[in-house]
């Protein structure tokens, strides 16, 4: 799958539901999703029976653990809507935008609509050509409140380029995050696997994937510090798993964060900002580097760590010490 989800269920079989067929058991278990919708998500791998990928007709036993992560699939018809992007580049290949904290990427329930892949459809007017029906020109994903740069694809060989790209770590990223507390710049190498308990969420595992995080402190006001973030790997929730790990969470994250920090400051979200992206055109072969304008409710938080004179675009973008 590639993108990690936080649409996730998870539940136990019961004696009563033993040998039933999965599709069969997930279409009762589920009654607002069809029996058929069920079965494509088996067919893309994202049923899971005691952490593996399963097909249809296999039967139940009692105590099995299955995982449903549930995803927008070619019969949930994506529709083009009017939504405004914030465009930094494109061309017949590609584009990048600047995403707005609180946009989901791509549609899965409980958001259908209103999705970066329905303001993407949109936007290419049926120019875009695309071999992923589900996620149509996806090739990374930021989560609903980080906000930044996000790059699509709008012809099937840049999406296999950038996916390419983003296998191989020729992508790199670098990331602002505000933190609770003050940590050491340098490197966080910890493997990331999803939580044994708590299903939706991702957690620091002895046999987890190999995930790397570098982190370099920019700011700190005795409470809070700013970060510049280059994450190596690009593991579910990497920046923000790894930021709880060494013990300063991201402001504001209410799944990995510190509820005492969230309740002093209130932040309106998780304070993460996708910053800059440089990567090599996967079709045009021509170097790009990007970065995307503060938002106005994380730069609040910069001028309280930093002050008004490091925090002016011109300052944020050309500065050395963000380099």
């Amino acid at each position: 799958m590639g993108f990690g989800t936080e649409e996730a269920e998870l539940f136990f079989v019961t004696s009563e539901e033993e040998e039933m067929r999965v599709d069969k058991l997930l279409a009762l278990r589920y009654p607002h999703y069809s029996r058929s919708y069920f079965q494509g998500l088996i067919e893309e791998g994202c049923v899971l029976v005691n952490g593996t990928p399963v097909k249809k007709r296999v039967s139940l036993e009692e105590g099995d653990e299955v995982e449903i992560l549930f995803q927008a699939l070619p019969s949930s018809s994506l529709q083009p809507e009017p939504i405004p992007l914030e465009l930094l580049y494109e061309d017949e290949h590609l584009l990048v935008v600047n995403k707005p904290a609180g946009m989901v990427v791509h549609p899965a329930p409980g958001h259908w609509s209103g999705t970066f892949v329905n303001a993407l459809l949109f936007h290419c007017q049926g120019k875009m050509s695309t071999d992923d029906p589900i996620r149509p020109g996806i090739v990374h994903r930021l989560d609903r409140e980080t906000s930044g740069l996000l790059v699509a694809a709008k012809t099937p060989a840049a999406h296999r380029g950038m996916v390419d790209l983003f296998a191989q770590r020729a992508v790199e990223k670098q990331y602002l995050a505000v933190v609770c507390g003050k940590p050491k710049s340098g490197s966080i190498s910890a493997p990331i696997g999803r939580h044994p308990v708590h299903r939706k969420e991702m957690t620091v595992l002895g046999d987890g994937r190999e995930a790397t995080t570098e982190i370099q402190l920019l700011a700190f006001n005795e409470k809070l510090s700013l970060l510049l973030v280059r994450p190596l790997t690009g593991r579910t929730h990497q920046i923000r798993v790894h930021c709880r790990h060494i013990g300063t969470p991201i402001l504001g994250d209410h799944t990995y964060g510190s509820d005492r920090y969230n309740q002093l400051f209130d932040p309106p979200r998780h304070l993460l900002h996708a910053y800059r992206l440089s990567f090599t055109h996967p079709v045009t072969g021509i170097p790009l580097r990007f970065s995307a304008p503060v938002p106005e409710d994380f730069s609040f938080w910069m001028q309280r760590l930093c002050g008004p004179s490091l925090c002016s675009p011109a300052l944020v973008d050309g500065k050395e010490i963000f380099e």
